[in-house]
Formats: structure tokens, C-alpha cells, sequence
């Protein structure tokens, strides 16, 4: 009986939220495709959330269908004209059609409708990132506090600078900072990449170079992350802590700079990636992500809200990549096309896109794998 109730619990806790979270995100994805498309003329078969066989749909006035699939691990528009949901062109199929009908299809369309086309997909998806933090920002406030340093971690990198009690941080490497967020945000993710931190001391500006160190935090459900610290923390008094309350323009405006940070935040740590100053293993595939839902369902909704901001704009990025078989390599062969003034010839489009699509395999293992050895690390 125990163990029936844990696979139910894990279900309910774990899975559902997964599946509501990225059915959202992958819905509004395609709509962006779809809105796009429709809106460029260009005639649209299916719309799927979800990849394998149906599970339920309908077919619309205009043809298309709608449907729900088995595999909730992303989603599709299949335009007229394409060889299959990856939106690949099919010359064999296209060479049979009549011109009216090849201006419908995705690669009958004018170039630039059909790179609006392809960026409409992970454009919805920040889009849809800026609305969630604006309505959060908007209904519970912003929580601020002073860059005040309450106290010195003994022997860390700021205490050693020279660097008090009672300090006013107001600029990292010259760029002003309001907040002891916005500190955080940027010492975390520059471990061992020399910092110049200056400080207003009793109406004196002083500078202090540094160093931020790695160290290795860990959240309230037990995950790791590597991040940079210089060992400050500021507290409820030093920091005057408090919540401001936004207009809608103003939380609108939130919005923007918070999904701006998650994007800068993810080429920084690509950056400390491949400098060897962070490691890969905090990539994270559907298992970190399902976890990751099931964690944020237990402290309610406005948390599974924002994780679903956070992973809207990182499925955003992902489909920015210059690779073919995701939107960015469908851009990247349509600047090409640009270029060139004409599109690469078939085979060479087949061959980049079976080479996109073993990278994206790779990529999945990859983080699949990461996702387990931390579960059973």
C-alpha cells in the first residue's frame, strides 16, 4: 500500500506539475510559429503539444490539427510543404505542387517571412517570460535591500581586501549597483575573475580589488551549485529590507530586466564553462527539470510560476542555437540564403540537418546523464 501511494505521490507531486509547466511553455512556443505563419500565409498542418501518437484533437476550419501527443517532451508546427516536424523541406514533395500552392508552404515563403516564422517560436517564449515576472512583480512587490555589508566571512576574498563592516558597495568593475541583488548576480557568476569592488566609506570612495572564489551552495532540496563569493552578507537591519510596491509600467519594466538577467546569467556561465571555471555537470535535462517542478510545487504557485519564467526563457535560448533542426540553425541557413542569394542546395541542408540532430542527442544524454548522477551521486 505504501508503495502505491508513493508512485501516486510522486505522480501528483512530481510529473503533473512537469507536464503543466512545459505544456505551457511549449504551447505558447508554437503558437508563436503558428500566429507567425498564419500571418505570412503560410498553410499550417498541425499543431502539436507533444511528440509520437495522438492522444486526443480536432481539425480546425482551415485544416490544421490540433492535437495532444504521448511524449510530453516538447512540441511542433508542421507547416504545408514540410518533410516532417523539424520543418525540413520536402523538394521531392514541392517539385508535384502547383505555384499557388508552393506559396504556402514555409519554403515557398519570402525570406524574411520566413525567418518572422521561425523567431516568432522562441520570441513568445520571452515574451511570455516578461508577462509571468510582471504580474509577480506586480502583485507581490520587489523585495530590495541596501548593498550594506552587515558583516565578513573570516578569511574570504573581501575580508582580505579590506573591504568593513558598514561598507556601501556602489559599483562592481565600474557599473553602478542599486541593490544586494545585484550584487549577487554578478560575484556568483564570476569565480576566480578578478573584480574591482568599490565602496562609499564615511563620505570616502574607495576601491578594492579581488578575487571571488568558488564555493559550492546548496538550496533547501539538497542541489549543488557552484557560484562565486567574496564573502559579505548584509542582514534585515544593515540592508533596510523592504517590499517596493510597482505600477503595472513599472513591473512591466521588472519583468524585462529580470528575463535580460536569466539570458546574461546563462552566457556567463557558458563562458565560466568553457574556461574551465565552472562545471558542465550543472547542465540539466528532463529529469532535473521534472524534479525541479515537483520542488517548486511544494512551495506554491507563485514558485512554480517563476521556475515556469526561468524555463520559458532558457527554452527560448535553446532554440536559438545555431544548429540545425532547432530554430537558430533554420536562421542561420536562411542568412546563409541571404548571403549566397539563393538556399543551399538540398544535400547539403540534409547533412546539416542530420548533423544538428545528433548534437541536440548528444546534448540530451549528456544532461540526461548529469541529471542522474546527481540523483545518485
Amino acid at each position: 500500500m505504501q508503495e502505491i501511494s508513493a508512485v501516486f505521490g510522486f505522480l501528483g507531486g512530481y510529473i503533473l506539475p512537469y507536464i503543466l509547466i512545459l505544456s505551457l511553455l511549449v504551447f505558447i512556443h508554437e503558437m508563436g510559429h503558428y500566429l507567425a505563419g498564419r500571418w505570412s500565409g503560410i498553410r499550417v498542418l498541425a499543431f502539436s503539444v507533444g511528440f509520437g501518437p495522438e492522444l486526443f484533437g480536432f481539425t480546425d476550419k482551415h485544416g490544421t490539427r490540433w492535437k495532444v501527443s504521448a511524449i510530453p517532451l516538447g512540441g511542433y508546427v508542421r507547416f504545408f510543404g514540410d518533410a516532417d516536424a523539424a520543418s525540413r523541406p520536402d523538394g521531392e514533395a514541392e517539385s508535384l505542387l502547383t505555384d499557388a500552392e508552393k506559396a504556402q508552404t514555409l519554403n515557398g515563403a519570402k525570406l524574411w517571412k520566413r525567418a518572422f516564422t521561425v523567431a516568432a517560436g522562441p520570441l513568445a517564449n520571452f515574451l511570455l517570460a516578461i508577462a509571468i515576472f510582471a504580474v509577480i512583480f506586480g502583485t507581490m512587490g520587489k523585495p530590495v535591500s541596501d548593498p550594506v555589508v552587515a558583516d565578513l566571512k573570516a578569511g574570504g576574498a573581501a575580508e582580505e581586501a579590506g573591504i568593513a563592516r558598514g561598507d556601501l558597495l556602489v559599483a562592481l568593475d565600474g557599473r553602478q549597483i542599486k541593490t544586494f541583488d545585484d550584487v549577487v548576480r554578478y560575484i556568483s557568476m564570476r569565480p576566480e575573475v578578478p573584480v574591482t569592488v568599490t565602496v562609499s566609506r564615511g563620505g570616502n570612495v574607495l576601491d578594492f580589488p579581488l578575487t571571488p572564489r568558488r564555493a559550492v551552495t546548496e538550496d533547501r532540496f539538497g542541489n549543488k551549485m557552484e557560484v562565486g563569493q567574496i564573502g559579505i552578507v548584509t542582514d534585515q537591519q544593515a540592508g533596510n529590507f523592504r517590499i517596493v510596491q510597482l505600477s503595472p509600467g513599472q513591473a512591466l519594466w521588472e519583468g524585462v530586466l529580470q528575463t535580460g538577467h536569466i539570458v546574461t546569467g546563462t552566457f556567463d556561465y557558458i563562458g565560466n564553462m568553457i574556461a574551465g571555471r565552472m562545471n558542465a555537470d550543472q547542465l540539466g535535462g528532463p529529469v532535473r527539470v521534472v524534479q525541479a517542478s515537483g520542488e517548486m510545487a511544494t512551495l506554491g504557485i507563485l514558485a512554480l510560476f517563476n521556475l515556469a519564467a526561468v524555463l520559458s526563457v532558457s527554452l527560448g535560448l535553446l532554440n536559438l542555437m545555431p544548429v540545425p533542426v532547432l530554430d537558430g540553425g533554420h536562421l542561420v541557413l536562411y542568412a546563409i540564403e541571404g548571403l549566397r542569394g539563393k538556399p543551399l542546395g538540398q544535400n547539403a541542408q540534409e547533412i546539416a540537418f542530420r548533423i544538428g540532430f545528433a548534437m541536440i542527442l548528444s546534448l540530451m544524454v549528456f544532461a540526461t546523464w548529469n541529471d542522474i548522477s546527481r540523483l545518485i551521486g
